[in-house]
């Protein structure tokens, strides 16, 4: 097969920097799934396939699909996802978006047929606004369960059901969406490392063997309100040091455990600084790339709680929220993906992703790789969110050889 065209990763850039300047603010990203600037930020990616002559596509689950007609099916799929964390960076989950419109941009502009078809998809919700990440992607692999997420609630208190009901959508119908899944081949994406390996290292571009598995719970300690002023300290059952005395056992845990431990959530009730708290609610995020060591993890983390709770005269209530297993990405992809970084941009690391990214649910049912490139000081999900623009056109540019010797193979 002749070499395919060239992708221009300037303009990819200068996409991501509208985006930016539509979507972004002084505190960052805003573009939380389900929102105005999510909203702004796919009608932006409209015009943008408009000028190549395609139009985008919604599934039962909110994803996005735009296809590029080649010569043979089954297609190539590439992409990411647009929305963000509040207050995020302006590349995570974008870049992928964005250069996977370059990839497509590319062949239209060259007026030539692709050897086989190729997908644009921006996956809703990858972020987990009600703290089921990967909603989208994870209705189109089959693993969304319809009940056991119709009652989560975001930040704000409103309805998962709810707010996808209000966007048109049934969540009974997600997952409709897997029924893409045949016009499929294999699936790319390109994503920001999240992390300071890369630039420490000096990197530009490293191809990903795969992502850890996570394993998210909700602790609800249930204690007795009471007086700041007059109740003694011997006779408290405070629910909020529960929690806090279980969040340091979380941290020691994770850290002998050689894996990620988090836990970024705390409520306390009633919440007044005359009141000990009577409840308090941790959310817990654990992470590891090997499954028998993250289970030891969840184990670990539930008896420390339960440790605490007891000490402090207190009730626990232990909540799944969430989990997925640590998945490899197919082995032929990651190669390719190697190669790639090493020809553009003189590297052959591979990484382990401990972030979660869509190609992990899609890894499930679909060949899936993924390129990633520098973070600088390994910042994501805040307004420094930032690379320096050569590495993003060198992964860009890597990304883009991975899909044309994807789409040969």
């Amino acid at each position: 097969m002749s070499p395919g065209p060239r992708v221009d990763a300037g303009r990819v850039i200068a996409d991501l920097r509208e985006l930016d300047r539509r979507t972004g603010g002084p505190d960052g990203a805003r573009r939380v799934a389900f929102t105005e600037p999510w909203r702004a930020a796919r009608s932006l990616l409209g015009e943008l396939l408009g000028e190549i002559g395609l139009e985008a596509e919604r599934d039962e689950a909110g994803n996005l699909w735009a296809w590029l007609d080649g010569d043979g099916e089954p297609a190539l799929a590439v992409g990411s996802h647009l929305d963000s964390v509040p207050d995020g960076g302006w590349l995570d989950g974008a870049l992928g978006v964005m250069a996977g419109l370059g990839i497509l941009r590319a062949w239209a502009e060259a007026r030539k047929r692709p050897p086989r078809t190729l997908a644009l998809v921006d996956w809703a919700d990858e972020e987990g606004r009600f703290g089921r990440s990967l909603l989208g992607s994870s209705a189109f692999s089959g693993t969304l369960v319809a009940d056991a997420v119709r009652e989560l609630r975001d930040p704000g208190g409103e309805r998962l059901g709810d707010v996808l009901a209000a966007e048109g959508l049934d969540l009974d119908r997600a997952l409709e969406a897997g029924r893409r899944r045949e016009r499929l081949r294999a699936y790319l994406e390109l994503h920001i490392e999240q992390g300071p390996v890369l630039e420490a290292d000096g990197l530009r571009a490293a191809a990903v063997a795969g992502c850890v598995g996570i394993e998210r719970r909700r602790l609800r300690f249930a204690g007795q309100a009471a007086h700041a002023g007059t109740t003694p300290m011997e006779r408290r059952h405070d629910a909020g040091l529960a929690a806090a005395t279980t969040a340091l056992a979380i941290e020691a845990l994770a850290v002998r455990a050689e894996g990620m431990g988090t836990t970024g959530a705390l409520s306390l009730r009633p919440g007044i600084a005359t009141a000990v708290p009577g409840e308090a609610e941790l959310l817990v995020d654990l992470r590891h790339p090997d499954a028998v060591a993250l289970e030891t993890m969840v184990a670990g983390a539930v008896a420390a709680a339960e440790e605490a709770a007891a000490e402090r005269g207190c009730e626990l209530a232990v909540e799944p929220v969430w989990r997925i297993e640590p998945i490899s990405f197919d082995e032929r992809l990651v190669g390719l993906a190697g190669e790639a970084c090493r020809e553009v941009a003189g590297s052959d690391r591979v990484l382990t992703s401990g972030a979660l990214h869509d190609a992990a649910e899609v890894a499930r049912v679909l060949p899936a790789a993924m390129v990633f490139t520098p973070s600088i000081a390994g910042l994501s999900h805040t307004v420094a969110e930032d690379t320096n623009e050569d590495d993003l056109a060198a992964a860009i540019e890597a990304f883009g050889l991975l899909a044309e010797r994807a789409l040969a193979g």
